[in-house]
């Protein structure tokens, strides 16, 4: 595989790991102020399949070894397209934007940003991601599996967040 592509999946990981720093942080301030985390016994599944997302795409990269493979730039712009809807997120959340649920009564819901059209827009995202990266290095066994595995936790998260921001 070129050297960008090993470049631009860098980037992606840093990015991650920089995300959980600021989600510690965030959980932390939250914390500080009252707040309390639901859903603590599904958390470990996003831990589990987003850590497996990364080994299987770049298991699937190695194993492929397709040093022809060139940036594909409408499945590029497509992943610049959702990393702007992530940073919106995550900018419209602030403080309040975590990788857990975790929950202040005194704090109101925020609906503005992209929270003002979708309840869930960073899930959404986070689907489409997890086709389109390793759709990108032509990891397409990763591409398949991991947005259905994404899906599968919605289908438990949601309602657990529902549960803890709505009370229903």
């Amino acid at each position: 595989m070129p050297i960008f592509m090993w470049v631009i999946l860098s980037v992606i990981i840093i990015q991650r790991l920089v995300e959980l720093v600021i989600a510690r942080s965030n959980e932390q301030w939250m914390k500080q102020r009252g707040a309390i985390e639901k859903g603590k016994q599904h958390y470990k599944w996003f831990i589990i399949v987003h850590t497996l997302f990364f080994l299987s795409l770049i298991a699937e990269i190695i194993f492929r070894n397709q040093q022809s493979i060139s940036l594909n730039y409408v499945l590029f712009t497509a992943f610049i397209i959702t990393q702007i809807g992530r940073i919106w997120c995550i900018a419209t959340l602030g403080r309040f934007w975590n990788t857990k649920i975790i929950v202040a009564p005194q704090f109101d819901v925020i609906k503005r940003g992209p929270y003002k059209y979708v309840k869930h827009p960073n899930y959404i995202i986070v689907g489409i991601e997890l086709f389109v990266i390793p759709s990108l290095f032509g990891a397409w066994l990763t591409a398949i599996v991991f947005p259905i595995l994404h899906a599968l936790l919605l289908y438990v998260r949601i309602p657990a967040e529902e549960k803890a921001v709505y009370g229903h």
